[in-house]
Order: structure tokens, then sequence, then C-alpha cells
């Protein structure tokens, strides 16, 4: 019975853990609930510390998500380029994140809540990348070639899949601001890191005996 309480507690926990607070529904609900967010930047100190705070799971059936969400796909799209955002970004610490899927026809936006990185490839992509929230700021950087991911879409329904190339490059990019990681001090922090080059090969469609 005591088991059977404490788990009670803990769920309650986790459940109360993902609400959303008073200040953060303000803030996705601040002015015209069909605009833009403004874009977080790292310029500005209060803003900065957002960006590096560790973002939360949220409960996907909150009413305030839909609004978060579109909000968030129109802050991407005022932007000169950019492929993907975080809602750290615009300043809610949640697991949400907006991700150009170059990897399908027509290469469509989608959000994913509470995306998960399960497993990485070792081999890894030397490839550029900048940031919306850190102006004039670009780099070289290895992100692994494929990975696997789990989230969930504002039905609560809970998806699995394998992701390469260049757009699982951006969904690592994505959730490394959900853990308030930086591409500038990535950079830094990754400086004495040594890579080598592999060898990869193809399969033949020839078939030889």
């Amino acid at each position: 019975m005591k088991k059977l309480s404490l788990f009670l507690v803990l769920l309650i926990g986790i459940i109360n853990a993902q609400k959303l607070s008073e200040p953060e529904i303000a803030l996705i609900n601040q002015g015209d609930i069909n605009s833009a967010l403004p874009i977080y930047q790292t310029t500005d100190k209060q803003q900065h510390q957002t960006l590096l705070a560790v973002s939360q799971d949220i409960d996907p059936l909150d009413k305030n998500n839909a609004t978060l969400v579109k909000r968030m796909k129109k802050s991407l799209l005022s932007t000169d380029g950019g492929v993907g955002i975080a809602a750290p970004q615009v300043g809610i610490n949640r697991k949400i994140i907006w991700v150009q899927r170059f990897d399908k026809p027509n290469e469509p936006l989608e959000y994913f809540i509470n995306p998960v990185i399960t497993w990485k490839s070792e081999l890894q992509n030397l490839g550029p990348e900048g940031d919306l929230s850190i102006p004039e700021f670009k780099d070289q950087f290895y992100r692994s070639k494929a990975i696997q991911l789990e989230y969930v879409d504002l039905k609560g329904q809970k998806y699995t899949e394998i992701v390469e190339g260049f757009t699982a490059v951006i969904f690592q990019h994505e959730i490394d601001h959900l853990f308030g990681i930086l591409i500038s001090d990535k950079k830094k922090k990754e400086s004495g890191d040594e890579y080598y080059k592999v060898d990869a090969f193809k399969k033949s469609d020839a078939v030889v005996r």
C-alpha cells in the first residue's frame, strides 16, 4: 500500500510539473494570439538566462499548447531562412520544437512535443550551423548522421522514428536548446575533441558469384 501511495504522489508530482505556470500562460497569450512571439536573443541578459535554462516536459493536452505551437511557427516563418525553433527561444522553457523536414516531400514544417533522442549514430557529419538567438554567429559542428526520436503530438499520441541527414542535424540543434545548450557554448566545450575520417561502403546492385 505504501508503494502504491508513493507511486501516486510521484505521478501527481509529474503531472503538476508538466502544467504551465500562470506567467507562462500570460506570455503565450500576450497581444495578438495570431501573431509571432518575439525571438529571444543572447544580447539581452535576461533573455540569455532563459535560453540557458533547462526546459521541462509539457502536458501535451494543455489547451494553451495549440496557441504556443501556432505562434512559434509564425516566429520561425518571420525569420530569414530559419529551419527550426525551440520554445525557449520565445521565452517558454518547455519541450516543444519546430523543424523543417528536408527529408520529406515539399519539406514541411512540423512541431514536436516532449521530443527525446533515444539513439544517435557514432558516425557524424561536419557542417555549418547558425542560431536565430545568437546574432552574427556561425561555425562548423559535428552532429550524428542519424538519430532515433520519440515525441508526442497535441493529442498526446506517441511516435517513434529514425531521422537522417540535415534534418537530423536540425533536430539535434533544437533539442540542445531544450537543455540550455547554445552552439556558441558548445563550440568552446568541444574545442579539444578529435575526430577521424572513416571509409564507408555502399551495397552494389551487381551480383558477383
